[in-house]
C-alpha cells in the first residue's frame, strides 16, 4: 500500500468578483434552511406548550385579576 501524499496549500487566488458571488450564493441558500428551522422549532414549541399547557390565557378574558 502506498504511503499518502501530503500536500501543504501554500495560496488561492480568487477574484474578488467570484468571492462575492460565493457569498451571495451561500446567503440566499441560507434562507430556505432559516425557513425550514424556523418550521421546525416552532412545531416543537407548540408540542411542548401543548404537552405542559402553557399557552392558556383565559384568566385574562375572565374579567377577574390573576
Amino acid at each position: 500500500m502506498d504511503q499518502p501524499t501530503k500536500i501543504v496549500l501554500v495560496d488561492i487566488d480568487i477574484p474578488f468578483i467570484r468571492l462575492v458571488m460565493i457569498m451571495i450564493k451561500f446567503a440566499l441558500a441560507a434562507i430556505p434552511a432559516m425557513i425550514a428551522v424556523s418550521l421546525i422549532i416552532a412545531v416543537l414549541m407548540m408540542a411542548l406548550g401543548g404537552l405542559t399547557g402553557s399557552g392558556n390565557f383565559m384568566w385574562m378574558h375572565s374579567g377577574r385579576p390573576y
